[in-house]
């Protein structure tokens, strides 16, 4: 269950065998079904989520009921609301499974005390830190300056998958286009080839 989640630390620092064991009892291996929440608006976010297998979506309803999706979490990704989870404070966000998923989650005070048993772990996470900083600036000058086909292929450069494993109308929320535009771009790109 931690092969990927241990791949995925070693891509960016060097761990022993014996800091990967560590590690491992500070996770809970979790399994959700499709539509099944991690977390819901409201409630306070208890983990960090490491997605072993599935996808999952991190979003907001606004009063109309339109979903607004934040954040994708494929395999190797991580999702959470840390704003809810640092502060104890009620989430604005919904995540929930879009296929079935594996997790590994983690709670703030076992991860924690799994940074100071292995403090090694404290630079893969603020490499983690780092790159997210960066596409959230990426993500926002994108969405300020490219146009609706533009951003959809860089999404789909970047994640060539997602097309098939994440419903339209929820990318198009990403892109924050309508699902008819993401349709009409498609198309036309499709006619393109």
């Amino acid at each position: 269950m931690f092969e990927k989640l241990f791949h995925t630390i070693n891509q960016k620092i060097q761990l022993t065998k014996e800091d990967l064991e560590v590690i491992k009892p500070f996770f809970i291996a979790r399994k959700i079904r499709r539509k099944q929440y991690l977390l819901q608006e409201g409630d306070v976010c208890k983990y960090t989520a490491f997605v072993e297998k599935g996808a999952l979506h991190s979003y907001t309803i606004d009063e109309k009921g339109n979903e607004h999706v934040v954040q994708f979490a494929l395999e190797a990704g991580w999702i959470s609301d840390q704003y809810s989870l640092l502060t104890g404070e009620p989430s604005l966000y919904n995540i929930d499974a879009i296929e079935d998923s594996e997790l590994l989650v983690i709670t703030h005070t076992s991860f924690e005390e799994m940074l100071s048993k292995v403090p090694p772990m404290e630079k893969y996470f603020r490499l983690l830190l780092q790159n997210n900083m960066i596409a959230l600036h990426r993500r926002l000058s994108a969405s300020l300056s490219l146009s609706a086909e533009e951003k959809y292929t860089k999404m789909v450069n970047a994640y060539p998958t997602i097309i098939q494993r994440v419903p339209q109308h929820m990318i198009a929320s990403y892109l924050g286009i309508t699902p008819e535009t993401l349709s009409r771009i498609r198309k036309q790109i499709s006619t393109a080839k």
